[in-house]
């Protein structure tokens, strides 16, 4: 049984700006299919600023928390700002999280700069000019917090290509960007095909 903080149970029990915004000037969704967890993020912005924030998220009480937790750290900043929260920034605000449950501050992360990425994709298509702030900052893992399929480790970025607690290769799954192992043919997280690296 994970143990988690007060901050979680709080955020868990009584979830900020839950809902949707039906004329959101961005949408971001993010998911993984394993765990079943679902965020999709909406928000409203004027100025460059982030005016509205809201979310839906199906998943455990940690995809929950996460996704109170992000809503809260995001509104009324500016999209500079939002696209400098990240899964670590997240779970320290959170008070840490289990670490079998670190996927769910990833999804976080990314599922509202997904959001970002729709809102200025959507200003450029108007032929508004945006600054694509760490455009793709989702795809790159910094700030990310992974588990080690091995020994349970914490596992970053920074850590790759391995496990610093057990020594063992490790690779981001293309697709999930969950941490797999190196030798993998398929991602245990969303059943991916993995075509390892011959080294």
């Amino acid at each position: 049984m994970p143990v988690y903080s007060q901050k979680v149970m709080d955020h868990f029990s009584n979830p900020r700006n839950v809902g949707e915004i039906p004329d959101a000037d961005g949408i971001g969704e993010e998911g993984n299919p394993v765990c079943g967890d679902m965020m999709t993020f909406y928000i409203k912005v004027k100025d460059n600023r982030l005016t509205d924030i809201k979310f839906k998220t199906f998943g455990c009480g940690a995809a929950i928390a996460v996704s109170s937790m992000v809503s809260e750290m995001a509104m009324g900043k500016t999209i500079e700002e939002v696209m400098k929260i990240t899964p670590k920034s997240v779970a320290e605000e959170l008070e840490g999280l289990p670490k079998n449950k670190f996927h769910c501050s990833n999804l976080g992360a990314q599922a509202l700069h997904k959001a970002i990425e729709n809102y200025q994709a959507k200003q450029q298509a108007k032929g508004v000019a945006v600054p694509l702030t760490a455009a793709k900052a989702s795809a790159s893992h910094e700030g990310e917090l992974h588990v080690c399929p091995f020994c349970e480790g914490e596992v970053s970025a920074a850590d790759l290509p391995f496990c610093q607690a057990c020594g063992v290769k490790l690779l981001f799954c293309p697709k999930c960007g969950e941490v797999v192992a190196r030798d993998a043919t398929k991602c245990p997280h969303c059943g991916a095909e993995l075509n390892p690296p011959k080294v």
